[in-house]
């Protein structure tokens, strides 16, 4: 069972949870710091599996494009490669009969895992976080410190895809801030939506592990102030709807997602034009100290007449 959705979405809480109600964790986690202070519960060797894949193709998890989802993003010998080094780690695995894997950047690529996972002989299911994306924003933004416009942008980019690369699939969608409210009714609805068997048996200790300081940054208003603030707030009302069991409206994502697929392929070609522009002889060398004394040589030599008066 993959836990998916954007960074900072309470997708590790989800997944300690999860791993406290009969889920199994693989070993090798990422521990606890200041950004994220009760752990991460994501495996260091899928992070490092995804970060490898993603720096191959010169990409990131910060990456607010869908670069990845290009044609041309993988021929199918690197894809075949990354599906092959992912089912090695699968496989490596210790069996267990529910095996929950959370790692933020397995959301940009869940078509390799899911596929690496069927391979390795597991059943794909999948819990979709969903939280008030002013909330994520404010975390991501404070947390790396980057730009609101960025944060909102990866906030639209991860929803968009886990809904996406989990349709047909067996899935859940989980308000966060329902979580952290009442966890028991959450388990049950995933437990009875996926047909899995979890348990509250470590009731104590999941209630010293989900306290309410965990959900630290707090919004229930519209969304404001951020580029794209429409395509936010209906994808977000979209999700809630499904995290309250209300059918989900799919052609409103696709419109969506159609109209932030072909917004960023433009402005990344116009970046790209740019970047190849600016490593053009002619610019880097001719700089402004060259290049002033110059015009004004050509000036001299219209002897500052006419347009060059």
């Amino acid at each position: 069972m993959f836990v998916l959705g954007p960074q900072r979405s309470g997708t590790s809480a989800i997944t300690r949870v999860l791993s406290l109600s009969g889920g199994a964790l693989p070993a090798g986690m990422l521990g606890a710091d200041a950004g994220n202070p009760r752990g991460y519960w994501e495996p260091r060797k899928a992070i490092a599996i995804n970060e490898t894949i993603l720096y191959r193709h010169a990409t990131a998890w910060f990456d607010p494009s869908l670069r990845s989802m290009d044609d041309d993003a993988l021929d199918a010998r690197e894809k075949a490669a990354c599906i092959g080094q992912i089912e090695d780690y699968l496989t490596k695995l210790p069996q267990a009969p529910l095996l929950v894997i959370k790692e933020p950047r397995i959301t940009t690529l869940s078509p390799l895992w899911f596929e690496a996972a069927r391979r390795a002989g597991f059943e794909v299911a999948a819990v979709i976080a969903v939280r008030h994306p002013m909330e994520v924003v404010a975390s991501v933004a404070a947390t790396w410190q980057v730009s609101r416009q960025l944060s909102a942008a990866l906030w639209l980019k991860y929803s968009l895809l886990a809904e996406r690369y989990t349709r047909g699939l067996p899935r859940v969608f989980v308000d966060y801030a329902d979580f952290v409210d009442n966890w028991r009714r959450e388990v049950k609805r995933i437990a009875t939506t996926l047909d899995i068997d979890l348990n509250t048996q470590q009731e104590d200790a999941i209630e010293e592990f989900l306290t309410p300081d965990l959900r630290r940054q707090r919004h229930s208003g519209c969304v404001q102030g951020l580029g794209g603030a429409d395509w936010i707030s209906t994808v977000h009302a979209t999700l809630c709807e499904a995290a309250h069991d209300e059918p989900l409206d799919g052609a409103a994502l696709d419109r969506i997602f159609e109209w932030y697929r072909a917004s960023e392929h433009e402005l990344r070609s116009a970046f790209a034009d740019f970047r190849a522009l600016s490593k053009r002889a002619l610019y880097r060398f001719l700089r402004p100290s060259i290049a002033m004394p110059m015009m004004e040589l050509v000036a001299l030599a219209h002897r500052r007449r006419g347009t060059w008066a």
